[in-house]
């Protein structure tokens, strides 16, 4: 099964089972890409590995998404299965897409725990600068207009209750409007 098969599946999957949510799909993470993942209440991050994957990389992943996200799942087609587990932290959760005789179906192998590694300031530096001033607004913290990015990161980070933090981040990328890039950040 291929990458782009077992996403359109997971997806579907994740309508029935997540409810409200947002994707984002190929995702820059420090030096890795994450191949989607998912805003809630939290963010949520997937990495696919199909039966023509390879395990090469992904030490490195596990360490970008390990900053990025409050949890994780690595999603496996059924040649993975039996390896995976021992190849993600216990942390993580596993998804597994199999073919079965009534289409595609997604098992759930282990349900992902809250991340012990995530850095706010990583999801904060997803944000734009506009995104940045409204949950920095919202939170009653310093603006720090004219400042650059990682100075108003510092700034939020250190004026703002992480579960507060958390849940505007989530606001913002909810909301997040395409048409109103203006490419600065």
């Amino acid at each position: 099964m291929k990458d782009e098969s077992i996403r359109i599946v997971v997806f579907d999957w994740l309508e029935e089972n997540f409810g409200k949510m947002r994707i984002f799909e190929e995702s820059p993470i420090g030096k890795s890409r994450c191949d989607f993942y998912v805003v809630t209440d939290k963010l949520t991050g997937f990495e696919i590995k199909s039966d023509a994957d390879s395990y090469e990389r992904l030490p490195k992943q596990i360490k970008d998404y390990d900053q990025y996200f409050d949890q994780n799942y690595i999603v496996v087609g059924a040649q993975h299965i039996k390896s995976v587990s021992k190849k993600v932290p216990d942390y993580w959760g596993i998804l597994c897409v199999t073919d079965e005789e009534e289409g595609f179906i997604v098992k759930m192998i282990r349900r992902p725990v809250p991340n012990p590694k995530v850095k706010r300031e990583k999801q904060l530096s997803k944000m734009w600068h506009n995104e940045l001033t409204s949950i920095a607004t919202k939170l009653g913290t310093p603006l720090y207009m004219g400042k650059s990015k990682p100075t108003r990161i510092k700034g939020i980070i250190k004026h703002a209750k992480d579960s507060a933090l958390l849940g505007a981040i989530c606001e913002e990328l909810f909301e997040r409007d395409y048409t109103n890039y203006q490419g600065e950040d």
